[in-house]
């Protein structure tokens, strides 16, 4: 069932959004440990094909091990990269080694290592920031990451991991998109998390979640790690619709 991607949508309601973006889609990857089988990059490839979206953005892990070969990996990347429309971003994940980073922007992919970039539709903007793995390497600055970012715009974070939700409400992103827990990859009936491999909270560990006043979605990711079986937890790749306002009542 590990071949099972599934497309999940996802509406947020942003306050901040300009309403020129209102309708604005992300597609959002991640764990995709691309190296685990062709088999599995067939169908995440097939998954992705004629996807409408704006924006690509790719919260980490590529490769299906921490350690060893990445070549691999950025062979499955650049078959998988044609299908992901003009922009992508990226993060890195735990299972990913900077040494990526050159190999993956030949691919056009921008890598948010602490940074952020402005993207602009019609005279207005969004602002679109990305931390450095935060859960093994713990190379993530947000101060860093959002120091260009101006008062009272929507600005939107990447993270691999939930774990630091905290000091990105404090740093007053509007949403945060992470993925690293699999959504616990094994998990009992009604998809209830025996292990995330995550500091945070049990209720970050997939699908939306809110924290005070910044919204937040956590992929359960598209691949697998450790062993390639899921479940009651089936893989995804999700569609974030990005809405100007409050949430209807």
């Amino acid at each position: 069932n590990v071949l099972g991607i599934r497309c999940r949508r996802n509406d947020v309601w942003l306050p901040r959004l300009a309403s020129v973006f209102d309708g604005y889609t992300m597609l959002q990857l991640s764990d995709l440990h691309l190296d685990m089988s062709e088999a599995h990059l067939d169908c995440l490839i097939e998954s992705v094909r004629g996807l409408a979206h704006d924006v690509c953005v790719l919260t980490g892990d590529f490769r299906f091990s921490t350690f060893g070969p990445y070549a691999p990996a950025l062979d499955a990347l650049g078959r998988l990269r044609p299908h992901l429309g003009g922009s992508v971003y990226a993060v890195l994940g735990n299972h990913d080694t900077i040494r990526m980073v050159p190999g993956m922007e030949a691919l056009g992919i921008a890598v948010l290592m602490n940074e952020s970039v402005r993207i602009d539709r019609a005279g207005a903007s969004l602002t679109l920031a990305g931390i450095d793995d935060a859960h093994s390497f713990r190379t993530h600055n947000l101060h860093k990451a959002a120091v260009d970012i101006a008062d009272d715009t929507c600005a939107i974070l990447l993270s691999h991991t939930p774990e630091p939700y905290r000091q990105a409400a404090h740093a007053d992103f509007s949403l945060m998109l992470s993925g690293h827990t699999h959504g616990g990859q094994i998990c009992l009936p009604g998809g209830i998390p025996i292990l995330t491999d995550s500091a945070a909270p049990r209720s970050l560990a997939r699908g939306p979640w809110r924290y005070r006043g910044m919204a937040g979605y956590t992929s359960v990711g598209c691949g697998a790690s450790i062993v390639d079986v899921r479940l009651n937890c089936p893989p995804e790749i999700t569609l974030h619709r990005l809405r100007c306002g409050s949430p209807p009542q």
